[in-house]
């Protein structure tokens, strides 16, 4: 029987609905980590040291969310898992709007980063069941939702902050309250597919979890350590070189105005891959070319002194982003077996919070012993290094890799 919000039978869920979620979700996000520091520390008078310090330990929560959502998206079924992730991330940040004082904000920070983990895990995982669209395909609409919101997120937090914190906070929490609807309505296909996957297991058996393949397996950990160390030096973008390009006497607004156009590139990337979907022949060279243009980019600041030098440097590097990154998930969904797609999708987030944790501190540490330059130099061929790594290590694995569609 059709329901007026769809059939209960279908097995997949929309994707103009996954799409959706993603939206309104990291629109709401990021309303919320932009402001972090500069509320803190302009606000509340906390340390940018302790401040670095509650960044981490957002970072160690959302790979601790990651872990949790991807085990138990394996096990139990997935529907009432994400609502009520995205029902609870809503609940937070309306106690963020009347109890945003110091520390709870730190306590709410750390739930938000694990509600954020256990969130994108799960969307990740549930993407994995599309079967009418490739996991391509798919991944890349999901990273354009992801930099569409994200875009719109940052563009409007610098306005709203001014206005009111409160509102903002709630702004966001309604967005999740959106988000958490759609999923309530839209994402119920799952449930059947959930059923599925546990059909053939007999009445007080364990389900088994089919485990990747060992060469499979010795890829992936190829792909996590370049994810990994990508985003270990990419995090110095969204700290560290505001500060270099300030003291070169760059204005700060021109820094700001490298992410809006990082922004644009990625949705112009994003759907030119839509368009021509065999524009690279495998979502292995895809990889490669977006590590290379990171590692690429990273050359580039090097001999980076004005705006126009540095606005190069971010349309390589988002060339890099924009390809590398819905990639890596789109190629270990090929890697994964059926059973176990929830776990390996919920690694690749644990890859990307430790980059994304230690990213920071491990510029931060180079720089102030040996200056801006060096840390260039290091982070393109620390980058280099894992194109080097990645390329035998396929050649040799390639003939025995066994891909699940």
């Amino acid at each position: 029987m059709k329901l007026s919000h769809g059939s209960n039978n279908e097995t997949e869920v929309k994707l103009r609905w996954l799409l959706l979620g993603e939206l309104v979700t990291w629109i709401g996000s990021s309303f919320v980590w932009p402001l972090t520091s500069v509320y803190l520390n302009k606000q509340l008078h906390i340390s940018l040291s302790v401040i670095g310090i509650v960044l981490f330990c957002n970072c160690a929560s959302n790979v601790l969310g990651s872990i949790v959502a991807g085990w138990l998206y394996d096990r139990y079924n997935p529907y009432p898992l994400i609502v009520i992730g995205l029902g609870i991330d809503a609940l937070i940040l309306i106690l963020m709007a009347f109890f945003h004082g110091w520390p709870e904000y730190w306590f709410w920070l750390v739930l938000t980063g694990f509600a954020s983990g256990w969130d994108g895990t799960l969307i990740n995982s549930i993407a994995t069941s599309l079967r009418k669209y490739s996991g391509k395909y798919v991944f890349n609409l999901i990273y354009f939702a992801q930099n569409v919101g994200t875009v719109t997120g940052t563009l409007l937090v610098g306005y709203l902050y001014d206005f009111s914190i409160e509102f903002l906070f709630l702004l966001a929490a309604s967005l999740f309250i959106i988000g958490c609807i759609n999923a309530a309505i839209h994402y119920r296909p799952i449930s059947n597919f959930h059923r599925q996957r546990h059909t053939s297991v007999k009445v007080g058996e364990k389900h088994k979890f089919e485990p990747m393949p060992k060469y499979n397996t010795m890829l992936m950990c190829g792909f996590l350590l370049s994810l990994a160390v990508t985003w270990l030096m990419y995090m110095n973008w969204e700290s560290n070189l505001s500060v270099y390009m300030v003291s070169l006497g760059i204005p700060f607004h021109l820094y700001s105005l490298l992410w809006t156009l990082n922004g644009a590139i990625i949705v112009i990337v994003q759907v030119i891959l839509a368009r021509y979907p065999h524009l690279f022949k495998n979502l292995f060279q895809q990889i490669i070319f977006g590590t290379l243009m990171f590692a690429i980019s990273f050359a580039t600041l090097i001999f980076a002194r004005d705006f126009v030098h540095f606005a190069l440097s971010m349309v390589i590097l988002t060339l890099g982003e924009a390809t590398a990154f819905p990639a890596v998930p789109a190629y270990v969904n090929e890697l994964s077996p059926l059973s176990s797609k929830g776990k390996y999708q919920g690694v690749i987030n644990v890859a990307r919070g430790i980059g994304q944790a230690f990213g920071p501190l491990f510029g931060g540490m180079i720089i102030d012993r040996a200056g801006y330059i060096p840390f260039f130099i290091i982070a393109a061929g620390g980058i280099f290094l894992m194109v080097i790594l990645l390329l035998p290590l396929y050649a040799k694995l390639r003939k025995y890799i066994k891909l699940y569609k």
